[in-house]
């Protein structure tokens, strides 16, 4: 069976962002794909000490819900990553949490699906939209999409569920998400995963 792991870094655990998730939940159990849900949001997480432990030892020399997640992370096919907008831009814990997560995982992300889910009252969510997508971008793992942005509008999760468009295209984003999952399975099974090059490392150091 196939799984996606689904992050909500709101602090509130019944808000708008776990609305919208709720909302691609209901197409996940319909076809038959399991999810577990991370509630990240108002968990106390600092960020990114730079000190490269996790590059010898495979985790993050911070033991918490980073090194809890990383285990989940690996086993799943896909990932949603949900955030309200805080000042045009996700929520400051759910992005020391993300940075943390993908730099200190040594497993392959390659094909993995991942999508990103914004919420927000007014504005700032393409922005907070853009900035989700880049941690997928940057493993080789494929990005779903929708009928819009992945965004919902609303201030209470009641606005929410008023935001039929918004609903629809969380619908849309998670029944691409599930067809996303089982191509690439059936590829991976017909071609196997597309051979990837060595790691080039730019440093414009000594003329190099």
């Amino acid at each position: 069976m196939s799984k996606v792991l689904i992050i909500n870094g709101s602090p509130h655990k019944n808000g708008c962002t776990a609305t919208a998730l709720a909302e691609m939940i209901k197409v996940f159990d319909r076809e038959g794909v399991e999810t577990e849900i991370l509630q990240t949001g108002g968990k106390v997480i600092r960020g990114c000490a730079g000190c490269n432990t996790c590059q010898n030892t495979g985790k993050c020399v911070f033991d918490d819900i980073v090194n809890e997640t990383a285990p989940l992370f690996e086993e799943a096919d896909g990932l949603v990553i949900g955030s309200p907008v805080y000042y045009g831009s996700p929520n400051g814990a759910l992005l020391a949490y993300l940075d943390r997560l993908f730099f200190s995982t040594r497993f392959p992300k390659q094909m993995k699906v991942g999508a990103a889910v914004v919420s927000c009252r007014r504005g700032g969510n393409t922005a907070s939209f853009d900035v989700l997508n880049k941690y997928f971008t940057i493993s080789s793992m494929p990005v779903a999409s929708s009928t819009y942005w992945n965004q919902v509008h609303g201030f209470t999760s009641e606005d929410v569920m008023k935001d039929a468009e918004g609903l629809q295209t969380m619908r849309n984003l998670a029944a691409n998400m599930v067809f996303l999952i089982r191509a690439i399975a059936d590829g991976k099974e017909k071609y196997g995963l597309p051979e990837i090059e060595s790691r080039y490392f730019t440093c414009f150091q000594d003329g190099k």
